[in-house]
């Protein structure tokens, strides 16, 4: 298990010199809201992480991960963050929130110089339904040819439609966690209306028997997370693939409503796993 932060991340300073730019990008439809952060100087970036909200497919935004963005690229001067909105499900089920997902990814290769990014080092992130996408467009861009992703990072994923780990099971006796079970059923409901789709392997990347040639993984789940169990399964599933993974269980944050999924996030999350998994990224590999 990882160690936790010594102090919250709300109390981190803010880089002075942060940049936070509204645009928009190409969804698979339509033209989608989205956000990128930055800071330090203007010239080009050479990773680029992608990141989705949560909201369980059916809500959220670009705010509900504001903060947490704002304190992962002020940790790295280096870093650079297109956060982007996608179909909700009210909207249009499944699958059109990751094939906006995927879109974003080809439309942030191909307007690079707009992002102020070189182009070499793409990452796809999120957390819960935004985690879910991100896991899926790693098996899209690899079914589709493109486009090259660097890695992978996975907060608190939604990953299994049936809800039938044993940490969504057995679940404590806390109202807060019982009704985030019951938000994440509620999300599905919307997303997948079609039951046949949810073992479709863009809607339930755990049930795929595809996860070869993917690339490296981050997961991050908590202690006392109901989706804890499926991210540490998924991961599991990725490692015997051939998949570089590291998956750690970090220490409960309570919730204070089932939403608080990014204050989750925020309060527990190392930011240093995540840069730690970065730093790995440009590391070669030890010859075996």
């Amino acid at each position: 298990m990882s160690e936790p932060l010594a102090q919250p991340v709300e109390q981190w300073p803010l880089a002075a010199d942060l940049k936070i730019r509204n645009l928009s990008v190409n969804g698979a439809q339509t033209a989608l809201p989205a956000r990128l952060y930055s800071h330090g100087e203007t010239a080009k970036r050479d990773s680029l992480i992608v990141f989705f909200h949560a909201g369980g497919f059916v809500g959220g935004d670009l705010e509900d991960a504001d903060m947490f963005l704002r304190h992962l690229v002020s940790c790295n001067a280096d870093q650079l963050v297109l956060a982007s909105s996608y179909t909700l499900a009210g909207v249009s089920p499944f699958p059109a929130a990751v094939e906006d997902a995927h879109a974003v990814l080809l439309w942030a290769k191909k307007y690079k110089s707009k992002l102020g990014w070189s182009g070499k080092q793409l990452i796809v992130a999120g957390i819960e339904a935004g985690a879910n996408l991100a896991a899926v467009c790693t098996l899209m861009a690899r079914d589709r040819g493109g486009p090259a992703l660097a890695g992978q990072i996975l907060i608190m994923p939604m990953l299994d439609p049936g809800l039938t780990s044993c940490s969504m099971r057995e679940l404590p006796s806390a109202r807060e966690m019982v009704e985030v079970a019951d938000a994440c059923a509620a999300g599905y409901r919307g997303y997948l209306p079609n039951a046949a789709d949810r073992t479709h392997p863009y809607a339930s990347p755990l049930q795929s028997s595809r996860l070869k040639n993917l690339p490296p993984a981050l997961i991050l789940s908590a202690e006392d997370d109901p989706l804890r169990d499926e991210a540490e399964q998924y991961g599991s599933k990725l490692i015997a693939c051939g998949v570089k993974t590291t998956v750690s269980r970090l220490p409960p944050a309570p919730l204070q409503e089932p939403g608080a999924r990014n204050e989750c996030a925020c309060k527990v999350i190392a930011l240093g796993e995540i840069a730690g998994f970065m730093a790995s990224l440009d590391r070669p590999e030890s010859p075996a």
